[in-house]
């Protein structure tokens, strides 16, 4: 607790001394520590005179200061139930959201994926534009030259970089080149 001046309630202290209240029934009205109640009594004179024994009210003080602590008593264990609801209750929240979580990620696992009408491997090893080539048929044979660019690309790399064997077969409006081999990657033809 921070230290704050008590000057400003010193007739409500001086008649909670009188009335018999304790300590700390005073500092927990003020919400300040015991400590600084008994320091501030001393400060200003409000400890009471003697042991209390030969005034006749000082029976009826120690029933007053007894019924104050058991109120005191009694609010803080009201404070602690209260306090001990509450977390019940967030860590029944935490709880129910957990759940909520654990199953909405259930769920989007048993979601089908989405697939594609072409296969991924093939759409993302595509070069970014189509390459360029040359049929060649001069005086010593038929040559096809591809665009030196070709090179780079991450299919050709793959699948057709050295000397492979292939077939062609020619069409009105295309040529066809295809793999041919006991190479291990023509079982994809």
């Amino acid at each position: 607790m921070s230290r704050r001046s008590l000057r400003p309630q010193l007739n409500q202290i001086r008649g909670w001394v009188r009335q018999g209240r304790t300590d700390a029934w005073i500092a927990h009205q003020l919400e300040v520590t015991v400590q600084q109640i008994q320091a501030f009594k001393r400060e200003h004179g409000l400890e009471p005179d003697g042991d209390g024994a030969a005034d006749p009210a000082a029976a009826e003080d120690v029933d007053l200061r007894a019924s104050d602590d058991e109120a005191i008593a009694a609010e803080l264990d009201a404070e602690e139930v209260r306090r001990a609801e509450e977390e019940a209750k967030a860590a029944e929240e935490a709880a129910r959201k957990a759940a909520e979580a654990e199953a909405a990620e259930e769920a989007e696992a048993a979601r089908p994926k989405r697939t594609r009408a072409r296969p991924r491997a093939r759409s993302r090893k595509r070069a970014p534009g189509p390459l360029e080539g040359t049929f060649d048929h001069g005086e010593e044979g038929y040559g096809l030259w591809l665009d030196p660019a070709v090179q780079d690309d991450p299919v050709y790399a793959e699948h057709w970089a050295g000397h492979r064997p292939v077939e062609v077969t020619i069409e009105e409006d295309q040529i066809v080149i295809r793999r041919t081999g006991g190479d291990e990657d023509s079982s994809d033809d």
